[in-house]
């Protein structure tokens, strides 16, 4: 199993279109083979000393996979492609963490 901790940094003003789209593309990734989990989060403030403060507009899917193989056909899927397309615009900056249990 993999998980995929993926941080989008959004334009200011476009945070509900971004959470829009991302549910309208939850059954599709659900629906993939492989998929466990996929998860959109939103900071929660939880006045811990060694949390990160990120911003309203700082969104991070949690996402697990049975396989490196099964999150690269999630990636080239044509559904992902027209959500790419639609959300880049959206992004000021984004990053990719996979990760897997030791």
């Amino acid at each position: 199993m993999i998980t995929v901790i993926a941080t989008s940094v959004l334009k200011p003003g476009c945070r509900e279109k971004f959470i829009e789209l991302t549910k309208a593309n939850y059954a599709n990734v659900l629906a993939e083979k492989g998929c466990i989990s996929y998860v959109l989060n939103e900071n929660m403030p939880s006045d811990m000393a060694a949390q990160s403060q990120l911003s309203a507009d700082t969104l991070v899917f949690v996402e697990c996979w049975e396989s490196l193989e099964a999150l690269k056909a999630h990636l080239a899927a044509p559904h992902m492609a027209v959500f790419r397309e639609a959300v880049t615009p959206m992004r000021l900056s984004s990053e990719l963490r996979i990760v897997t249990p030791v």
